[in-house]
């Protein structure tokens, strides 16, 4: 068995991870991955074929070189905790989703682009957390094209969202409820918070957990715009913090989803 560690230079969020898992994924050579996000560094247990590894992932674009390689024993392979990150998965999942149709029902009522942004964002997220889940197992083929779908679903979301924050811009619309933001908004932060908790606890060093943690600390500070766009719009008396704050989040939303994207070529 052999240990070949990389650097990446341009993997700095969860989709440049989630790009080279999809493009590792499937090779029989490869029999497991472990990332270090904050390092950007990637480890890789293989058998053999070292120059292919070194292809696919040059391949990528992201800025790749290898560091070191060395023989190690099958033991040397940290053993996952499988069941026990799906439970948190899971339970992320579904509180992503529970928030999801919360601030898009109360975002719908209140008229804040800001709420129905944030919810997009939950989905977003919820969709990832149910594409590792869902795909575990699958074939290369499978896992590409549940990729592609929820690729293309979250970018059209984020489209008429953004297409919405335009034309709101431009019209004369009702000023949003910023009671309604800032308690929801608060209540989304707390629920982020804990799934952050929850994701921390289980101390998983893999690349998935690793970028569910990342998600959760981005979502907390969406939050808090949101929060403070709700403040803004109670100070000035103007729509357009909450406007802004959502055409941010939608723009976060779309970049996303065009990653997502790129991980089904």
């Amino acid at each position: 068995m052999d240990k070949s560690t990389f650097k990446i230079q341009q993997m700095d969020c969860p989709s440049e991870e989630r790009m080279v898992r999809m493009k590792l994924d499937g090779m029989p050579a490869v029999k497991s991955l472990d990332f270090d996000l904050q390092s950007r560094k990637l480890t890789v247990y293989h058998n053999g074929e070292l120059d292919t590894i070194k292809g696919s992932i040059r391949e990528l674009g992201l800025g790749s070189s290898l560091l070191a390689t060395e023989s190690v024993d099958q033991g040397g392979m940290v053993a996952q905790d499988a069941r026990g990150q799906s439970r948190l998965l899971w339970a992320v999942l579904l509180i992503n989703f529970g928030f999801f149709a919360l601030e898009m029902t109360t975002g719908i009522i209140s008229n804040s682009m800001g709420l129905v942004a944030d919810s997009l964002d939950m989905l977003a997220d919820a969709l990832v957390y149910g594409l590792s889940l869902f795909a575990v197992g699958s074939t290369v083929a499978r896992k590409k094209g549940i990729a592609k779908a929820s690729g293309y679903f979250q970018l059209a979301l984020a489209v008429v969202g953004f297409a919405e924050v335009v034309r709101r811009f431009i019209g004369d619309e009702p000023l949003p409820d910023f009671g309604t933001m800032i308690v929801v908004s608060i209540l989304a932060l707390v629920a982020n918070a804990f799934c952050l908790y929850l994701l921390q606890k289980g101390k998983s060093r893999e690349a998935h957990m690793q970028a569910s943690m990342i998600f959760t600390s981005n979502d907390i500070i969406i939050n808090g715009g949101v929060i403070l766009a709700g403040l803004l719009v109670l100070f000035t008396g103007s729509a357009l913090p909450d406007l802004v704050i959502g055409a941010i989040v939608f723009v976060i939303v779309i970049r996303g989803a065009i990653r997502i994207l790129k991980l089904a070529k």
